[in-house]
Order: C-alpha cells, then structure tokens, then sequence
C-alpha cells in the first residue's frame, strides 16, 4: 500500500492539467510581461465552435488569440533571462507524435472567431493561432520504453517536469495500450513508460483512458486519474499500478 491517501491524490489532480474540452477550468490564467491578464474561455458544446477553448485577454474574452482543439493542454513556462513570464506551452497529440510548442503571449494576434468556425472542431488539427510560436518541436509516439536524449528549444528548457499520457501501439490485447511520456526538458530527456497494467485485455480501451497524470511531491510517486475508472497510484518504476485510491469517476 502506498502511503497516498484520497486527500493528497485529490491534491495532486487538482493541480494537474488536463484536456481540452473537459477539463478547461484546470487551465491556468496568467500574466504576460507586459503585465497583461490572459484567461481561458469554453464555447459551449452546441454549435460551430463547440468545446472549443481559447485564450484572450481578460477585459476582451470576446477576441480569441489562440485555439485549443480536443485533447490539447497548456503549461506555463518558467522564466529565465531568455525567456520572459510567462511564455505559455501546449502539447497535444498530432498524428504519430507529440507536439510540444510555446507562445510569447504578448506577441498573439486577435482573431475573428469565424476564421475557425465549423472547419476546425473536426480537422486534424489541435492549435490555430494568427501568430506563430516561439518554439515548435516533436517527438515520435514510437519511441521505445526507457530514457532518451532530446534537442529541446531553448524556450521550453526551464520546465523541469511535464508528464504527458498518451495512447501506445499495442501489438496485442496483452500488451499497454497507454504510456507516460515523462519530459525533463531541463536535462534534454523524456523517459517513456508503458503502463504494463493499462492492457486491452484488462480495460476498455478507447472508452476508459488516462486523462491525466501528476507527481506527489512527498513520495515522488505518480498519480493519476482514469476515466471511468478512478484515481491511482503508480508503484516506483512508473509502470507498474500499486493501487486505486479512489474508484470511480
């Protein structure tokens, strides 16, 4: 038995960011160098921009300067000499691979919500923006298990920690269907780790999934939540489920 109890797993979640549309509130609101206040805003779930999530200025929600398509999450990034507070990162699936890109929130231009009305909610792509970003990069779904070395744009190097869950090829019902894309852009690594438990033969792949997934700072343990399932705790590896916390959910 791990020594997480309801509370702290409640804890971590509450701190850890999950997916567009469903989890949008967990989105933090920040300011820019400039000292101006950027929150997130929903559209709804009926309707030409349906679950669609945007960024904008606070006293002007009405003028979208960055759009968030299913399954997207941002993160802010720390600052440093180079990079001012607060430069804003997503990551998001796209085709084989995970997207990692950042913006200079100030340098986001406004744009008509109509420019993204209807075509964008069913394309393949997860962000529009007027603007370009900072830093773009990717890295391939099909890495093999274990650590790797990655060439990290200087704007995202001071994240220390960004723990990405992601479906994973499963050559049988045997086999994880799920794995934890842990990014240590720091040190120019990301460690991947099958969830050996998450198997088509245990769960409902596709209905029950891994929404999102944090670090309890005392135990150094990860939690995480399933859907339709409940909260978990991961035994050291990171492979391995030590228990379920909480059911349900």
């Amino acid at each position: 038995m791990s020594a997480i109890n309801v509370a702290r797993a409640r804890d971590v979640l509450a701190k850890t960011i999950g997916p567009v549309p469903w989890y949008w509130k967990t989105f933090p609101a920040f300011r820019s160098l400039a000292g101006q206040r950027f929150v997130w805003t929903h559209h709804g779930d009926q309707g030409p921009i349906a679950n669609l999530v945007t960024l904008g200025l606070e006293q002007e929600q009405d003028k979208a300067r960055l759009a968030l398509n299913t399954y997207c999450r941002p993160f802010l990034v720390p600052p440093h000499f180079l990079v001012p507070p607060h430069f804003v990162g997503i990551w998001c699936p796209e085709g084989r691979n995970l997207r990692l890109v950042c913006f200079d929130p100030d340098q986001l231009k406004s744009f008509d919500l109509a420019e993204v009305a209807g075509w964008f909610k069913p394309s393949s792509d997860r962000i529009y923006s007027a603007s370009p970003p900072v830093a773009d990069f990717e890295v391939p779904l099909a890495l093999e298990p274990g650590m790797h070395k990655l060439e990290v744009p200087v704007q995202l190097a001071t994240v220390d920690e960004l723990i990405v869950p992601t479906s994973y090829k499963a050559m049988s019902n045997d086999d994880p269907a799920f794995a934890l894309f842990v990014f240590y852009p720091q040190a120019g690594l990301v460690e991947v780790l099958p969830q050996k438990w998450f198997t088509a033969a245990q769960y409902r792949v596709g209905q029950q999934w891994i929404t999102r997934a944090g670090r309890d700072p005392e135990s150094h343990r990860i939690v995480g939540e399933c859907f339709g399932v409940g909260t978990f705790v991961l035994e050291e590896d990171g492979c391995r489920l030590e228990e379920w916390v909480e059911r349900g959910g």
